[in-house]
This record gives C-alpha cells, sequence and structure tokens, in this order.
C-alpha cells in the first residue's frame, strides 16, 4: 500500500495566471454564480420556452442531454463556451461576451 503524499510537496509556486483562474472557480463557486451563471440560466431557458421547445429538443439541436440542459437552466454546472455557442445557434440567438473595467 502506498502512502499519501504531502499536498503540496515539490510543487512549484503558482503563477500569475493560474491566480487569477483559481480566483475565477472561487467567484464561480461561489456568490458571482449567482449572478453571471444565473442570468446565463435564465434566458435559455426564457427563450426555449418562448419558442415552445423542451429541454430534449433543445438538447437534441445541440448535441448534449436533457440533464444537461436541465444542469444549466438550474445554475448548476457552467456550461463550456463551444456549448453556450451551439445552445444560441439552436434557440436562433447570438452569444455576446462583454469585458468591462472594474469601477473602483
Amino acid at each position: 500500500m502506498l502512502a499519501p503524499m504531502a499536498a503540496h510537496a515539490g510543487r512549484e509556486p503558482k503563477r500569475p495566471l493560474e491566480r487569477s483562474l483559481e480566483r475565477l472557480r472561487e467567484r464561480i463557486a461561489t456568490g458571482d454564480r449567482g449572478w453571471f451563471f444565473g442570468q446565463i440560466a435564465d434566458k435559455v431557458s426564457e427563450r426555449r420556452v418562448a419558442m415552445g421547445m423542451s429541454q430534449r429538443e433543445l438538447a437534441e439541436l445541440v448535441g448534449t442531454t436533457q440533464s444537461a440542459i436541465a444542469r444549466l437552466e438550474r445554475g448548476g454546472r457552467p456550461p463550456r463556451i463551444d456549448t453556450l455557442l451551439r445552445i444560441a445557434e439552436a434557440l436562433d440567438c447570438d452569444l455576446m461576451v462583454e469585458l468591462v473595467p472594474h469601477t473602483s
């Protein structure tokens, strides 16, 4: 039986990009997720319903599963950008992402 290794044994200090990604993951996992991914989830759900489309129908058009669409609409695990692009196409929408400087 192998003994567990120390959690950080032999690791190099984190680079700025790694720290930025870690902060982003933390924001996604906490309060900011409710705002950012909640907006996406609401818009996908609203548009799908307005088009009279079921989650299963949207999933088939996107090439994913009904459970993945349900997870997205609940604000669960954030979808990849390529999945969002396929969803936008299936819902006859443009996907727009905007970077806005912080106001501090």
